[in-house]
């Protein structure tokens, strides 16, 4: 057993005979030269025959014999050739024509030679075992880079036909007119076409991207990154008419998903950081295992016996090792919570590893998230022992709590009885940042496989934080933990496995009228609600990528707003976009406010722009056990005939910890191609909706408490996006959102009565 604590004298001696691993400059371990066999985690678990004066001896003679190229292999002493390293001669000769002949021809019937082949062939040419092995390993990466090098050049004639195609069509556009009056067609009116083009543009640049990184990596010099030379309108900053903000605050024209990301800005971790985040992760995986299984006197039941909190004291016993004492004006924050979800283990596992497919299934709790480097990819094709350096910024929604930024290492093991475990633990004592507001201790879930593709999840979240700057509105909600704590996150999970449950399901009862019964389409249409809710949510919290000017003196609660640009933006209609959010208090309990807002019967009460008409449901899909959880289709059945043809998407969902209603007006052409199965990529959207928390107090009489409730609106506010935003459409948005929410207020005020 290698003791985490002597990693990095080991690996220091490894350094320092330049075996690559740690010391090497790549950013990826090399398995084959690392004495991390056969995974960097697993090396740290498991006992070495070797002993350590024979391992270094060892991995130089592989080392050195794996750098030569393919012709070349040591077996004697030559001046030319000597190691630096004094009382230590190699000579080296070069492969002979017929060697090389022999193996090329063998290397085109079979790439990848067995031992048996090897020691075959070694014997036919006259060369060692050893070296017919790392001939083919060299050859297989020299064919590798040629194929990288030529499908590099391919996707960059391609992106440079594509570039002009661009040019073309632009100029096109820009000289237009309108068949029928013959005048300038509107520059914010776009085609099935030309969204097509423009998400083709967008998915071909983020190839190149990533075959460009690829390349890099074996040839060994930067790629050009063709994503930042297509053509694109010059960016101008946003101003309001005035050239001044409301009542001296600053105007405004922050990108709303922009630039200065901070999260981006981060770089991945130093070699030198490598040895001390993988002591600490295993450290973390021990803490989360204990964590998860410990009981009294670690936690500690509440008087109501409802929650469980954590005993400090005990832990700091329990746990000495850690990451550091808490800083000063720091709060903890632990709890803890095991529900049975309706997913397989291994597709759990996969969710919490792919920061694309975790983003995505809990966006009401991650804004954004990225992997900065991955340090190990797993053994045998899975995630045990895969372990990743991240970022993410974890969001309430609601403009009135900041984000919390982390900066984590996340490790997932397979234990013995079965168990996969997924931790995160922070990286902040490596860059210490005198603005960080957040730190997480060993976090994360225990995975037990359940009969009938069910899994038992157990998850643990402990992070320690600086909440100053929570609005008074929220907290109580959370101090009291349920803002960001465990409860949250497995009861979004439980949610989330049975949307992708549903989306799956192919015996589709007909009875009701409605029902979406068409595979395809119910793939399509729930695929576009997910895009939906993902786009409010990344929109409505205080995230450090925008920032909120606050409208005073509307008579209401404070309605902050803020803009950004949309430009050759798949999915986003193109010009000047409007965000405005309010929250506020209602002495309702949220269930009642959620079935209120969800339900298209009572709509008009609300909804200024329905004009007073008729809503009604065409179609939906069911998303799980509660009646609430859903995809819709409404139409609004309007006085006014322009808007006959106005359709409503909305997906609604609701669990314990929280309740959305989100939707966003729909073109009832595009929803056609929808429904029949097409990319539902091609629809435009700009959702607005509502976010209903609980206030975080619990009534005696009712046994429930109030509401937090959330109003959001996005709206197109001028398709040129190089248009100043003028006063009239900022307080036309503002009245818009202020009168929503007296309405609500009237309307559930007099329920309440």
């Amino acid at each position: 057993m290698i003791p985490a604590r002597n990693m990095p004298s080991m690996i220091a001696r490894k350094n320092k005979n330049n075996l690559g691993g740690f010391g090497s400059s790549s950013s990826t371990f090399t398995l084959s030269q690392t004495m991390f066999q056969p995974n960097l985690m697993e090396a740290l678990e498991m006992g070495q025959n070797t002993s350590e004066s024979e391992v270094p001896r060892i991995r130089e003679d592989e080392f050195d014999s794996a750098t030569k190229s393919g012709s070349e292999n040591h077996e004697g002493a030559s001046g030319e050739d000597q190691d630096p390293r004094p009382n230590k001669k190699k000579r080296y000769h070069r492969h002979t024509q017929h060697q090389i002949q022999e193996m090329e021809a063998f290397f085109k019937e079979c790439p990848h030679p067995d031992d048996k082949q090897r020691k075959e062939l070694s014997r036919e040419l006259g060369l060692e075992p050893l070296q017919v092995k790392f001939w083919f390993q060299n050859k297989r990466t020299q064919m590798k880079t040629q194929h990288e090098r030529h499908e590099n050049t391919q996707l960059r004639t391609e992106n440079e036909k594509l570039r002009a195609d661009n040019m073309r069509y632009r100029e096109a556009l820009s000289n237009a007119s309108c068949p029928n009056c013959g005048g300038p067609t509107a520059i914010g009116e776009m085609s099935f076409d030309e969204h097509h083009l423009r998400l083709e543009n967008a998915r071909l640049r983020e190839e190149i991207d990533r075959i460009s990184a690829i390349a890099a990596k074996y040839v060994g010099k930067p790629v050009v990154n063709y994503s930042n030379i297509s053509p694109s309108l010059p960016p101008r900053p946003l101003e309001l008419g005035v050239g001044a903000g409301f009542g001296g605050q600053p105007a405004i024209g922050v990108d709303m998903y922009g630039a200065g990301d901070l999260l981006r800005s981060i770089s991945g971790p130093t070699e030198a950081d490598k040895p001390i985040i993988i002591e600490l992760a295993v450290a973390a995986m021990e803490e989360l295992i204990g964590m998860a299984q410990m009981g009294d006197p670690l936690w500690l039941t509440t008087l109501d016996a409802t929650s469980t909190i954590l005993n400090e004291d005990e832990y700091i016993r329990s746990f000495p090792r850690g990451i550091g004492p808490k800083p000063t004006g720091f709060k903890c924050e632990a709890s803890r919570e095991t529900a049975v979800v309706i997913m397989n283990h291994v597709s759990l596992v996969e969710i919490l590893m792919d920061v694309n497919q975790w983003s995505t299934v809990f966006s009401g709790i991650v804004s954004r998230a990225m992997t900065l480097e991955v340090l190990s990819t797993g053994v045998a094709g899975n995630y045990n022992g895969a372990l990743q350096v991240m970022t993410a910024e974890l969001q309430l929604p609601t403009p009135l709590v900041p984000t919390r930024e982390s900066y984590f290492v996340r490790y997932c093991k397979q234990h013995s009885d079965g168990t996969w475990a997924v931790v995160d633990v922070s990286l902040d004592n490596l860059r210490p940042s005198p603005s960080a507001r957040c730190r997480r201790r060993p976090s994360g879930c225990l995975i037990q496989e359940m009969p009938n593709g069910y899994s038992k999840v157990t998850w643990v979240e402990h992070v320690e934080v600086d909440d100053r700057g929570v609005h008074n509105l929220y907290k109580q909600l959370v101090s009291s933990g349920h803002a960001f704590g465990a409860k949250r996150w497995v009861a979004t999970l439980d949610r989330q496995c049975e949307r992708l449950a549903s989306a799956m399901a192919t015996n589709i009862p007909t009875v009701d009228v409605g029902v979406i019964t068409n595979q395809e389409g119910r793939k399509s249409m729930m695929k576009l609600a997910e895009r939906m809710v993902i786009s409010f949510c990344a929109g409505v919290s205080a995230s450090t990528a925008h920032t909120w000017t606050t409208l005073s003196g509307t008579g209401a609660d404070d309605v902050r707003v803020m803009t950004r640009k949309s430009v050759d933006d798949p999915g986003r209609p193109p010009g000047i976009v409007l965000s405005a959010a309010t929250s506020f208090w209602l002495p309702v309990p949220p269930k009642r406010v959620f079935d209120f807002l969800r339900d298209e019967n009572s709509r008009n009460e609300w909804d200024i722009l329905s004009n007073g008409g008729v809503v009604q449901e065409m179609a939906h899909i069911a998303n799980g056990r509660d009646t609430g959880n859903c995809v819709s289709l409404l139409r609004v059945n309007s006085a006014n005939s322009s808007q006959s043809n106005m359709l409503i998407l909305q997906e609604s969902c609701t669990d314990s910890t929280g309740s959305f209603v989100i939707y966003a007006p729909v073109d009832i052409v595009a929803m056609n191609v929808v429904l029949n199965g097409g990319d539902p990529d091609y629809v435009a959207l700009l959702p607005s909706g509502f976010a209903i928390l609980p206030d975080g107090t619990i009534s005696h009489e009712t046994g429930a408490g109030g509401s937090l409730l959330t109003v959001a609106f996005q709206i197109l506010v001028d398709s040129v996006p190089t248009a100043k935003l003028s006063l009239g459409s900022v307080a036309t948005v503002n009245n818009l959102i202020a009168c929503t929410v007296e309405r609500i207020k009237a309307s559930l005020s007099g329920e309440s009565a």
